[in-house]
């Protein structure tokens, strides 16, 4: 079949369901993306409320660097990006020990010039992941086809590929070790509170060679994205309109019809029923289950491996972030513990974007990561219980906020909580897992196809998971796959 008369339905308006549809789309598929909530975005949304505009989870832009995925990507689409780089992509606070983490690592260095031999590896590594990403990464290797394009682009880099090979099977912990790192807990404290919110998992469990890359993100940089990160899902899907798609809104999928391996048809909330040569799911593996027929009437296992999120949207004074050197900061609290409340990510908006708050005020979102189980447990014994666990999370995720900045309490004007009740009712996402899956192993990645011979995931759900670099790299791989599969039909049809 011509790409032109392909007919691709994208499930929900995510950055990779986006990505992929406006691709496709470019290239002259017939795409229509059907998205449950009346603005695109998912997990990486900005949206209004109260007369705040606030960004949903994700919050830091990153991949607009020269040769980055999302320059890359703009460039292909016709998009010029509303991003200016921010010299200090974040602060970090535990204690008394407060680090600026921008390109030059100049505040690591001195705090701890013994790291100096591994930022100089990570560096090293870095600028090998990053070139062999350029385009797509052929990966979890799917056929010949794959080996040999994987082969090609490792070819200009032989001798830093073969390095690179030797991090394959080693943890984050173990490359630590092997720069005599290990017994310095600050220094681990603060690797594990970066990676914990990249990767999404400590430096024990995460991979060596996606460690190096979440690392990076300072290095290659941090951008503010004007309006909000939810400007990159709007930008997307303005994309796919003006190459003749469409991006329906409102449109929540309830089921996903098919016979033996192939989808023919999907049916929403609102009665409408719609075809589709291919369908792309921006889902995650379990809410896809419930989809399929075989599985809608039943519950999926649950992911408890993977985090879901308490967020908590904040109308703000803004002379509280005034002395910020960035408009971000992340907070270790006193106990050290950096899950289940112990360390926040806080955001606020920028001064000079009052569209985004009231009058004099600011929009800020804390989160913190969470596992899902006690919040579904909650919600079932009652409103009553589900509103304590609500309010003391609020609590403690105050208290670790005003640990650094005393004020913080007094200065807020507005708060909204989400759990991951919240995110599962606002995503479609199974218990509200968000951010993606732990990144233990290369080798144990999921890649975008499924058991139906016409339905590949896209998203954060798949490699190389989160972030928008990820999850833009992950919908060239889903796209990559589509292709050969409608090659292979086509030469089957002649």
């Amino acid at each position: 079949m011509e790409l032109q008369e392909l007919n691709v339905v994208v499930i929900g308006a995510g950055v990779g369901g986006l990505t992929a549809g406006a691709l496709l789309a470019r290239k002259g598929a017939m795409v229509t993306v059907l998205e449950a909530q009346n603005y695109p975005g998912g997990c990486a949304a900005t949206f209004y409320r109260k007369g705040y505009r606030f960004d949903a989870g994700a919050t830091i832009g990153c991949g607009f660097h020269d040769g980055g995925p999302m320059n890359i990507l703009g460039k292909e689409l016709g998009i010029t990006w509303p991003v200016w780089p921010d010299m200090v992509a974040w602060q970090y606070r535990h204690h008394d020990l407060h680090l600026d983490l921008s390109p030059r690592r100049s505040e690591i260095l001195e705090r701890f010039p013994r790291s100096a031999s591994f930022w100089a590896e990570q560096s090293e590594l870095a600028k090998l992941l990053w070139h062999l990403a350029e385009g797509g990464l052929s990966w979890p290797v799917k056929g010949v086809r794959d080996l040999a394009r994987l082969a090609r682009k490792g070819i200009s880099g032989l001798s830093g590929t073969a390095h690179l090979l030797t991090f394959a099977r080693k943890s984050a912990f173990e490359w630590l070790a092997s720069h005599g790192l290990d017994n310095d807990p600050d220094f681990v404290r603060f690797i594990d509170a970066q990676l914990l919110i990249s990767v999404q998992t400590t430096s024990p469990y995460a991979n060596a060679i996606n460690a190096a890359i979440a690392l990076d993100l300072p290095v290659s940089g941090a951008f503010r994205v004007k309006g909000g990160l939810g400007t990159v899902s709007e930008m997307l899907a303005e994309s796919i309109v003006k190459s003749g798609g469409a991006v329906l809104y409102g449109k929540q999928v309830i089921r996903i019809d098919s016979v033996r391996r192939q989808v023919f048809g999907l049916e929403t909330s609102d009665g409408s029923a719609i075809a589709a040569d291919v369908v792309l799911a921006n889902l995650t593996p379990a809410s896809l289950e419930l989809l399929t027929e075989e599985n809608r009437e039943l519950q999926p296992q649950s992911e408890s491996a993977e985090w879901s999120a308490f967020t908590l949207y904040l109308g703000m004074e803004p002379a509280l972030f005034n002395a910020w050197p960035t408009r971000h900061v992340q907070i270790i609290g006193s106990t050290g513990e950096l899950a289940e409340g112990g360390s926040i990510f806080v955001s606020a908006s920028p001064p000079d974007e009052q569209e985004r708050a009231p009058e004099r005020l600011c929009a800020v979102t804390i989160s913190t990561h969470a596992l899902p189980e006690q919040w579904f447990e909650a919600k079932k014994k009652g409103e009553d219980a589900y509103k304590k666990l609500k309010s003391a999370y609020t609590e403690k995720v105050l208290n670790v906020f005003s640990e650094q900045f005393p004020g913080a309490r007094d200065a807020i004007r507005s708060i909204t909580a989400a759990t991951p009740v919240t995110w599962e009712r606002y995503t479609g996402r199974f218990q509200g897992c968000v951010g993606g899956y732990p990144q233990t192993s290369l080798f144990k990645v999921r890649g975008p196809l499924t058991r139906f011979d016409n339905l590949f995931l896209v998203g954060d759900s798949i490699f190389p998971g989160q972030s928008l670099p990820g999850v833009v790299t992950g919908a060239r791989r889903t796209i990559e796959l589509l292709l050969q599969r409608n090659e292979k039909v086509g030469r089957q049809q002649e």
